[in-house]
């Protein structure tokens, strides 16, 4: 029968950090929670989880996620990156538009949403281009890519700003007919040419030219004017500046509607690796100090920044291991961000685990307009929910990863958190940290 996968009867889990209790699945929907709850007399055949020491969440939901189909199947497919995404916690995606050819029809968009539904890992949401082969100098088919099977709500030239304000203002304007959202890669363009890494001491001594943090500060200042005078939901991609945080809290203050993310990178790693000259680090925006780290650490624990992304950036390993001035911008994420927000934000006392869940998947399905994803764990809500054992703690090692990319600036780090199990519309995509079996009416998706 269609929608029933079956039935799942999860014990002794603490929800999102709380006391034990059990979770009943049925048929794709959180049937029952309280304790002591049994599938006898209810369920014949249920399958039972022990969850003792686990933490159960609502399933992860990645607002900037590069899933590279069509185009760079060299550097990650739909397939492989959603399988990674099920490892890593996640039950849903938004795959930013920087594909060959660029997500800017409907053909396009509609395209990547039947690849994710045809693999079954997660739910896969396309982020539209802003403009026209993220040319930045016409709006491409925002109606159209909303209107489609795709429901397109994201709108991202992400890789690149947007840097025309007329242009800017038409695209903000244009998706408040559709509740849609633009998702700004703030970067002024004039005072980033040959930037290599963050404008700062380092930079100066490695003679490396410098991404100031002003290019982004300017561009987020100049958006959150432009949201508000036209009365419009804007969202600012990684976050990666101090002043930047300040920016976004004034706007919040003032009332205008800014979201915004930060990446598990940024929230751990700063400029000073750089030093190494490892390309691994190379990534826009840049790594920064730790006067910024922490207060990107502050702004999420707050609610200033209200997500996490993980700008999972996966290359083919010919553009990461090359010379530092060569190598391509970017890193894998999905299988680590989970682990590393643990390391920064929960076990540092700046957050729960309920804060986790708020930060990680509630926020970001609002972001998106994902009505099934980032809910309570309460009876009739939609089952994705993942299990982590809080107590684990693995060494990160990027050739084991489903993920083709091999880009992990946490190679060889010890991290802490673990997913033993991902939940997707109530059927088990990983158990026992391992994948198991897609959603499984993936393959009669379209059929009709």
């Amino acid at each position: 029968m269609a929608g029933n996968t079956g039935t799942y009867l999860i014990r002794g889990a603490s929800l999102l950090g709380g006391e034990p209790a059990d979770v009943l699945i049925r048929d794709g929907v959180i049937a029952e929670t309280g304790t002591g709850l049994s599938a006898e007399g209810r369920d014949t055949g249920a399958t039972v989880i022990d969850a003792a020491g686990l933490v159960a969440l609502p399933g992860m939901v990645d607002v900037h996620t590069h899933l590279r189909e069509p185009g760079r199947e060299d550097a990650e497919t739909v397939e492989t990156g959603t399988r990674a995404a099920a490892l890593g916690g996640y039950t849903a995606v938004h795959a930013m538009a920087n594909s060959t050819p660029v997500a800017d029809t409907a053909g396009v968009v509609e395209q990547v949403y039947s690849l994710g539904q045809a693999a079954g890992w997660v739910d896969v949401r396309p982020v539209g281009a802003v403009t026209v082969g993220l040319a930045g100098e016409q709006l491409a088919e925002l109606g159209a890519m909303a209107d489609s099977r795709a429901r397109v709500r994201m709108f991202s030239d992400d890789g690149i700003c947007v840097h025309d304000p007329v242009l800017m203002r038409r695209a903000l304007e244009y998706v408040k007919a559709f509740d849609g959202v633009v998702a700004q890669h703030a970067q002024e363009p004039r005072l980033t040419a040959g930037a290599q890494m963050n404008e700062g001491e380092v930079s100066a001594v490695l003679g490396l030219t410098g991404w100031p943090a002003v290019a982004e500060e300017s561009i987020i200042a100049r958006d959150v004017l432009l949201a508000q005078h036209v009365g419009s939901r804007l969202h600012v991609c990684h976050v990666s500046t101090a002043g930047s945080v300040e920016i976004i809290r004034w706007a919040k203050q003032r009332g205008i509607n800014v979201t915004a993310e930060v990446t598990p990178h940024h929230l751990l790693l700063t400029d000073d690796l750089v030093r190494s000259y490892d390309p691994v680090y190379k990534v826009n925006p840049p790594l920064r100090t730790d006067a910024d780290v922490q207060a990107l650490r502050a702004g999420l624990a707050d609610g200033t920044i209200d997500v996490v992304g993980t700008d999972h950036a996966p290359h083919p390993s010919e553009h990461k291991e090359c010379e530092w001035a060569q190598a391509a911008m970017g890193m894998t994420g999905l299988e680590t961000a989970l682990s590393v927000v643990q390391h920064t934000m929960i076990e540092t006392g700046l957050m729960s685990w309920a804060d986790f869940a708020r930060v990680t998947s509630a926020a970001a399905a609002k972001i998106g307009r994902l009505e099934d994803q980032g809910r309570p764990l309460e009876a009739g809500e939609p089952a994705n929910i993942i299990l982590v054992d809080p107590a684990a703690r693995w060494t990160v090692e990027p050739a084991k990863m489903a993920t083709m990319g091999r880009n992990s600036p946490f190679k060889g780090m010890e991290l802490p958190g673990k997913v033993v199990a991902t939940f997707f519309k109530g059927h088990p995509t990983v158990l026992d940290g391992k994948l198991n079996t897609p959603y499984p009416h993936a393959a009669s998706v379209g059929a009709a």
